[in-house]
């Protein structure tokens, strides 16, 4: 799954560690996350949708 995760991440100058820490995994998901290698679950999306303030959808594409 494609994603704008790391552009939304440097928008805000937040660490890899500060991002998973804030979404509540550990850098290494957030990391696999940023990379398309791993699909959050329904709460971890919208958890990350709250931070950047976006709809799930504008983050997340098939």
């Amino acid at each position: 799954m494609r994603n704008s995760l790391r552009v939304l991440r440097a928008e805000r100058a937040l660490s890899q560690a500060d991002f998973a820490a804030l979404i509540g995994v550990t850098r290494q998901t957030a990391n696999a996350l940023e990379k398309g290698r791993f699909d959050p679950s329904l709460q971890l999306a919208l958890r990350i949708a709250r931070l950047f303030e976006r709809p799930v959808e504008t983050i997340f594409q098939a």
